[in-house]
């Protein structure tokens, strides 16, 4: 186990081999227990099937998903010798994108998945103008089913250019982009060098990710703890659960819980079913303020220190990215807005500004619509009380993404907000 830990998003179009690459890099790392691997060698082996073990990872996961296991802090772990990974939101989950920024599960990295035989595809687009919004700063691109290809150089060189492409347009730093080709299914590129590309001497997968600039541990900011549920226990009393985004949580300490405006002095914090004295970013706890009550706070409720409560928001000025809308949206659009554990609608009250996505510049000024595609910002506000950051301040709770029609329409970061 290493010490330092990295969230890493796997991102890309469907059908590219997401999942595939997942469950080759839990094989790879050996992250899936030995005796699991065991119990089923055999059974294999009668069946006569070869190279099983890898399959077997596949299926497990795809059973998983099946029986709707992705629960709210859905993620699968492995290390590598530099880092811990937690991979968030495994490929198939439903509401990947809405999860990818809503805080539970913010990447510091992303793979981005690149299908050899099928190039950039209209999700690809989509996952990469995200990440460059929520500000991903290091991509690994895979260029993935090179097996279907025959480890074409050509072609690998095709998709290269495809996807630099696509980088520039969204201003994405191409110097920060490395690309490799791999198989997920056949293991190349991934954990060791493969024979099959003699022409490419770059990093492999493993290699890639042992390098990524560790991510600073968002401690000194002050303690943000968006609510996820609140318990009734007996011999305890309330205890509300989540996920500590930023600094550190203390018994002893005086929070508030913001919008529900309500607080008190931390008696115990648990963890993995033990008592601990405190807690840092990272960490999933249960604690127990003294005065509060299962009525008086709620899931999207967020916890921070008495003398620097969370901002809960009148209005908020936000950039946001368009990415699906089947027509246009006009000041007085009221979608739900999904920010950390919360969903609030909200009315965009005016849209201020259309920014180009592909030079950052402003493109008009209070356009009368935006639609699929757009960037802009906008001025929101929130239906009912909203607990929210300037993405410059606190950008684990400065993020959000839009949904209507069950889907999510577009993903936006906070510039700035307007108190009570």
């Amino acid at each position: 186990m290493s010490d330092q830990h990295q969230n890493l998003a796997i991102i890309g179009h469907v059908d590219h081999g997401k999942s595939t690459l997942v469950g080759r890099l839990l094989y790879e790392t050996g992250s899936v227990p030995e005796h699991v691997i065991e119990q089923h060698r055999e059974e294999a082996e009668e069946k006569g099937k070869g190279g099983f073990e890898f399959a077997y990872v596949m299926d497990n996961l795809a059973e998983e998903r099946e029986r709707g296991v992705t629960i709210d802090i859905a993620h699968q772990e492995f290390s590598t010798d530099a880092y811990d990974f937690t991979i968030v939101d495994c490929p198939g989950h439903r509401d990947f994108v809405k999860n990818m920024i809503t805080g539970a599960s913010q990447a510091d990295n992303a793979v981005l998945v690149v299908a050899a035989d099928d190039g950039v595809a209209p999700q690809t687009q989509e996952h990469v103008f995200l990440a460059r919004t929520l500000g991903i700063d290091e991509l690994i691109v895979g260029i993935n089913k090179m097996d279907i290809v025959d480890y074409e150089e050509s072609t690998y060189n095709e998709v290269v250019e495809e996807v630099t492409q696509l980088l520039k347009q969204v201003q994405f730093n191409t110097d920060d982009a490395s690309f490799i080709p791999i198989s997920a299914f056949e293991g190349d590129n991934i954990a060791e060098r493969s024979d099959n590309t003699p022409w490419y001497d770059g990093e492999i997968l493993l290699e890639a990710l042992n390098d990524l600039p560790e991510p600073e541990p968002p401690t000194d900011a002050p303690l943000r703890l968006p609510i996820q549920d609140v318990y009734t226990i007996s011999g305890i009393g309330t205890v509300p659960v989540g996920r500590i985004e930023t600094g550190l949580l203390n018994t002893g300490d005086n929070v508030s819980f913001q919008p529900s405006d309500v607080g008190g002095e931390v008696k115990t914090i648990e963890m993995h079913h033990e008592e601990v004295p405190k807690a840092e970013p990272g960490d999933n706890v249960g604690f127990n303020v003294r005065g509060i009550g299962k009525d008086d706070i709620r899931r999207g409720d967020v916890c921070g220190p008495a003398d620097d409560p969370p901002s809960v928001a009148e209005t908020f000025q936000a950039q946001i990215v368009v990415m699906q809308h089947p027509s246009v949206i006009t000041a007085g659009y009221t979608p739900v807005f999904h920010a950390h554990t919360a969903q609030v609608a909200c009315t965009i009250e005016s849209i201020d500004k259309k920014m180009d996505p592909s030079s950052g510049e402003v493109a008009e000024e209070n356009p009368d619509f935006i639609q699929s595609g757009d960037a802009a910002v906008v001025t929101i506000r929130p239906q009912k009380p909203l607990s929210i950051e300037p993405s410059s301040e606190i950008p684990e709770l400065g993020s959000f993404a839009i949904r209507d029609m069950g889907q999510t329409i577009a993903a936006g970061k906070v510039l700035d907000v307007h108190e009570k």
